[in-house]
């Protein structure tokens, strides 16, 4: 069994979203300073790093992230490799033959490959694709960026076409390190009551060996 972690590490140097609240950690009782224990608190956005948006964030009639089915973020996974330019929305046909395998995709694109350096430019999805992707029975949709949007959209066409199908999305995964395949992925948020999303510790587990090859249920 081989584990990937998706998750990039979590300091004061991960890039978020411009005008976002970057992540700070203040030590109120630190050995070093003769106290008989370390103790600390964190302050910064819940859209860091690795993370599951809630619909709350993109739709007035959305739920909080503490509503939101485990289900979705645990389970059967494909990670799909694509050849897409820097600012462009993924389109279906950047699958080109590549067959929707799991209900839960993860997309590598290579746009956003560092982090802890901003860059505007990265790859997102498309409604049209989010929408094929439903109707593949895909019930979980994760990409390598920041945003499934571009920066600039105000419309946020894609996390309103994730409303219209109910799909979750995870964001801002680190897939540099994956083959494409199949997989078993954890990526659980954690119930902040009303949050519009959560950080979240994205593993993806390669099993294959350990069990006679079956053929995957778009289901589980």
């Amino acid at each position: 069994m081989k584990v990937f972690d998706l998750t990039p590490v979590i300091d004061s140097k991960l890039a978020v979203f411009p005008g976002d609240v970057g992540f700070q950690r203040d030590v109120s009782m630190d050995f070093k300073t003769g106290s008989h224990l370390q103790l600390s608190s964190f302050r910064t956005t819940f859209h860091l790093g690795a993370h599951a948006d809630s619909s709350s964030h993109y739709h007035a009639e959305g739920e909080g992230v503490d509503q939101r089915s485990l289900q979705s973020y645990m389970g059967d996974a494909q990670v799909i490799r694509v050849q897409v330019e820097r600012g462009e929305r993924l389109q279906v046909k950047h699958l080109g033959d590549k067959k929707i395998q799991a209900p839960r995709v993860l997309f590598w694109t290579g746009t956003f490959p560092d982090p802890q350096r901003w860059n505007s430019d990265f790859a997102s999805l498309s409604p049209e694709l989010i929408e094929h992707l439903h109707g593949q029975g895909v019930k979980l949709v994760g990409i390598d960026t920041p945003s499934v949007d571009p920066e600039t959209s105000k419309a946020l066409e894609s996390h309103q076409a994730l409303y219209k199908t109910k799909m979750a999305v995870l964001e801002g995964l680190v897939l540099e390190h994956v083959p494409e395949g199949l997989y078993t992925l954890t990526a659980l948020p954690l119930p902040f009551r009303d949050a519009d999303a959560s950080p979240v510790r994205a593993v993806l587990i390669d099993m294959s060996g350990l069990f006679p090859e079956e053929p995957w249920d778009l289901r589980s």
